[in-house]
């Protein structure tokens, strides 16, 4: 079967995130599928832009797969750059959508760059081919920048984007979220009941098999912590505003005089300003490290005695949430610290931590003096729960197989 994936943002081991288009379409090239991606040249997510040197699309084969870069303006931030860049990708779409119908001849076609303009491309590439039209669901846009980003149902550009979810739930054959509780809305907007497949997000087991890369100036730190006799909880990703990092200073703060050290690693656009704060405060108990490479978070994880995600409290979790960080920390067996009110909770599915509510740095202090009053093997036997629970319902050799049953 010929599956044409069009994401804006997919990336690839190459380039950086983000990185699911890549390992679906390896799992359908390995059960011997033809699998060809469509993507932007720009996007805000990927460590390495692809290099077109001026040209207006650039052809590469990764891994099997092959993917075709469009040229589209550079942006910044979420402004009027981007939405240009977006329009861009969509109108390249759709003035070569008979050459690639023609040339590929999918007998699948997905819709997947988050914005949902996509659709209306994909929908004419599937009707010249003759194919099945799916669309993917990550974030629900426009619901995603009306809430988030405090945008007027009236705003022409949400109007637009709602025009294109309608089109979505109305015309695809079929509809893929990666968010588990979207029935509701979507039938709202025209999706039938039958058309819904949950496939969340995943991990690949073979990342973890091989040898970890060691992260020797990190983990000698975090051992130095340890030897002293603390207990170390741990986050690993991005420092953005989404991920509340705020309310893991307030709790380092309630716990300052405690046998506890908080380690974050990453970067990203909120650490400057975390680092600034934790100065002011004087949290002693508190360490910022530089972001490691992919292949280092494997050892990195196991440095910590627990690992912590946070999310903000919003009303838009009410859908569901598939965090990779969290499919990360249950591959390390590590056991989790949860701070989340969503309409799902991987942590209490499987059974992997302790679920605390978000926002609340004494809910989060209260939930890591639990976590350490655990004796050690009980700690283990929480993380190994959460890491069997990923290998059996997470990886994407599973996930892949799942995609596929909504492509038939």
């Amino acid at each position: 079967m010929n599956i044409l994936l069009i994401n804006h943002y997919a990336g690839s081991p190459r380039h950086g995130m983000e990185y699911r288009p890549y390992y679906l379409a390896r799992e359908w090239q390995r059960l011997g599928h033809r699998v060809r991606i469509l993507a932007s040249d720009h996007s805000h997510i990927r460590a390495k832009a692809p290099q077109l040197l001026g040209r207006a699309s650039l052809e590469e084969t990764i891994d099997g797969i092959q993917y075709c870069w469009f040229a589209t303006p550079n942006y910044r931030g979420n402004g009027a750059g981007r939405v240009r860049n977006m329009a861009a990708f969509v109108l390249r779409l759709y003035r070569e959508a008979r050459r690639i119908a023609h040339e590929f001849a999918p007998q699948v076609v997905i819709a997947s760059s988050t914005y949902p303009a996509d659709i209306w491309p994909a929908h004419r590439i599937a009707r010249l081919a003759g194919a099945r039209l799916l669309f993917e669901v990550h974030d629900l846009w426009p619901l995603s920048p009306m809430e988030l980003g405090g945008f007027s149902k009236w705003h022409p550009f949400i109007m637009l984007l709602q025009a294109a979810e309608n089109h979505a739930c109305r015309h695809a054959d079929a509809v893929v979220s990666i968010l588990p509780k979207v029935r509701d809305h979507l039938e709202a907007h025209g999706m039938a009941p039958h058309k819904l497949h949950i496939v969340p997000n995943g991990i690949d087991p073979d990342e973890w098999r091989a040898p970890a890369q060691d992260s020797a100036p990190v983990c000698a730190r975090i051992a130095a912590l340890r030897a002293q006799g603390r207990f170390v909880l741990g986050y690993a990703g991005t420092h953005g505003i989404a991920n509340a990092l705020d309310t893991l200073l307030d709790a380092a703060l309630l716990m300052r005089t405690e046998k506890v050290a908080f380690v974050l690693v990453g970067g990203g656009p909120e650490k400057a300003r975390l680092v600034q704060r934790a100065r002011m405060l004087g949290l002693e108990n508190l360490h910022f490290f530089e972001p490691v490479a992919k292949a280092q978070v494997p050892a990195l994880l196991a440095c910590f005695d627990a690992a912590y995600i946070g999310w903000q409290r919003q009303k838009l979790y009410r859908f569901g949430i598939a965090p990779n960080k969290l499919m990360d920390y249950m591959m390390a067996a590590q056991p989790v610290l949860h701070s989340v009110d969503a309409g799902n909770d991987p942590v209490a599915e499987a059974g992997c931590g302790l679920t605390v509510a978000p926002e609340d740095a004494a809910a989060v202090a209260h939930g890591v003096r639990a976590l350490r009053a655990l004796d050690a093997g009980a700690r283990a036997a929480m993380g190994q729960r959460g890491k069997t629970f990923v290998l059996a319902n997470l990886t994407y050799r599973v996930l892949g197989q799942r995609f596929l049953e909504a492509c038939a």
